[in-house]
């Protein structure tokens, strides 16, 4: 684990810490976190019927192998989930209620024994999550182009055995039970959490086609990266502001490359994580190594976008209806008015994994 240096001398006296670790380990037990002790969950787990998955859950269940091997596909399928449903039972237990719970997966296609089909995934993590007491809110398409010049499937130009290209992937949200969760009246941290108006009206749209990878392009080896399914640091980073506040936890079971920690240090929560490949682990510190520049990279861009709107709305004679508390610019709306936004500082290695330090911009 690499050592690292503070950018700042003497923290503000509002200044912030979060605390990371990911446990290499199996997520079907999480037996590290206590009940009802995370905020939010945002995960990629391996997607059922996707090839490159297949020696992942047949080691977990001899069984899927000898379905896959008989060309079985709806056995294997079925048998693929019952082992993500028993991360889902653990969810369960360590979310707190209205805890939320976010889960990036796409459907699969393939031909078994000479037949091709579509194999839906995420309508078999949302009956599997209804099982247990979520309740599924809105989802998010977002579009993940194959970018291939020959993309068509099946017979191409001729009726009518070619088959749609699957370029989406699904965000599905769950709330633990039926009430949402509370907080106290006026509550710092969460009025500090606020997104800009501007933002709500982007990241709250049910389909998403302006994400890109370039954060984890450039951190990730391709040789980790070829045994994940990482998804671009724009989505945790989205969903963590969307469903968090400052203070929270936020677990991923199914931890990868480690983009939901990034992105929960980026946004100044805390994270758990849960890794069965303790190689990813091991890689994660080369993506520290320029967190706090990145960090203040990310918040100089939310503050001049927003600059960039004000700008729009003036020029339109919309002066908008209330000043920031902490900045020079007005905002939209009552509840945005004391947003913060806070800079990576220092990032220490622990016994435990990580502590990360903030001062606010």
């Amino acid at each position: 684990m690499h050592s690292f240096t503070s950018e700042t001398a003497q923290p503000s006296d509002d200044a912030m810490e979060t605390e990371h670790a990911c446990t290499v380990g199996d997520a079907r037990d999480m037996t590290t976190l206590a009940s009802d002790s995370v905020d939010l969950v945002v995960t990629s787990p391996p997607y059922p019927m996707i090839e490159m998955w297949d020696e992942t859950f047949a080691s977990l269940n001899p069984a899927i192998g000898d379905a896959l091997d008989a060309g079985d596909g709806e056995r294997a399928f079925s048998l693929m989930h019952d082992e993500l449903a028993a991360v889902w039972t653990e969810l369960s237990r360590v979310v707190r209620p209205g805890g939320i719970v976010c889960c990036n997966v796409g459907d699969a296609t393939r031909t078994l024994d000479g037949s091709f089909s579509q194999y839906p995934n995420h309508a078999r993590v949302t009956a599997d999550m209804r099982e247990l007491g979520f309740r599924p809110l809105p989802d998010v398409l977002w579009r993940k182009p194959t970018n291939k010049a020959n993309k068509f499937m099946g017979s191409g130009m001729l009726p009518t055995n070619a088959y749609v290209t699957l370029e989406h992937e699904y965000v599905l949200v769950f709330r633990k039970g039926t009430e949402t969760r509370p907080f106290e009246p006026g509550a710092d941290r969460r009025y500090e959490s606020a997104y800009f108006w501007e933002e709500r009206n982007d990241w709250f749209s049910d389909v998403w086609t302006d994400l890109t990878g370039t954060m984890q392009d450039r951190h990730v080896d391709d040789a980790v990266r070829s045994r994940s399914a990482a998804f671009p640091f724009a989505l945790p980073y989205r969903l963590v502001n969307m469903y968090s506040v400052y203070g929270d936890t936020v677990l991923d079971p199914f931890w990868g490359t480690g983009t939901t920690t990034l992105a929960a240090m980026l946004a100044g929560r805390d994270s758990r994580g849960y890794e069965l490949d303790a190689g990813f682990a091991a890689a994660f510190d080369d993506r520290l190594d320029d967190l706090p520049a990145r960090s203040r990279a990310l918040v100089d861009e939310r503050l001049d976008r927003h600059r960039a709107f004000v700008e729009r709305c003036r020029a339109e004679g919309d002066t908008l209806g209330y000043e920031a508390e902490h900045y020079d610019f007005p905002v939209r709306t009552k509840q945005e008015r004391r947003i913060r936004l806070y800079d990576v500082t220092d990032v220490e290695g622990t016994a435990e994994g990580y502590r990360v330090a903030y001062d606010p911009r």
